[in-house]
């Protein structure tokens, strides 16, 4: 099912980990209207980014997947509302958090993490988008400077 032009549900629901133990990561209906509204923000992220390829390596995770990953329960991935994902084309996690920073796309939260890959996350709907922007690395968690 296409959720965007560039973003699929199979994409954004994708997870070795599920595979891997045999967990069912299939979202419900709430969860991929959730899925349609962070794939519309990924797609602006990618216009932003030159329409360079966004490769998504974690989107939404069941509950068990989750668990498995050693997640907080509160993620924003159980909820449809987060992807982590890096865009080699475009540049680095720092230049790829510093341009979505700069831009007036609205999110929840995005985070550098481990100078690795970016977790980006949209607010539910009838949520003010926070724009929190945050670092996680060996050193612990903190704000972008």
């Amino acid at each position: 099912m296409q959720l965007s032009p560039n973003f699929t549900l199979e994409e954004l629901t994708s997870s070795e980990t599920a595979d891997r133990h045999g967990i069912d990561n299939t979202p419900t209906p709430e969860i991929i209207e959730n899925l349609k509204r962070l794939a519309a923000s990924l797609q602006e992220v990618r216009t932003l980014l030159g329409n360079k390829s966004i490769i998504v390596s974690s989107g939404y995770r069941s509950p068990a997947v989750n668990e498995k990953l050693g997640s907080k329960p509160t993620s924003d991935h159980c909820k449809g509302l987060a992807a982590d994902f890096i865009c080699p084309a475009f540049g680095s996690p720092d230049e790829i958090v510093r341009a979505i920073m700069a831009s007036p796309i609205p999110y929840k939260q995005i985070i550098r993490e481990f100078d690795r890959w970016v977790h980006f996350a949209v607010s539910a709907p009838g949520e003010e988008p926070r724009r929190q922007a945050l670092i996680i690395d060996k050193q612990g968690t903190r704000n972008y400077a």
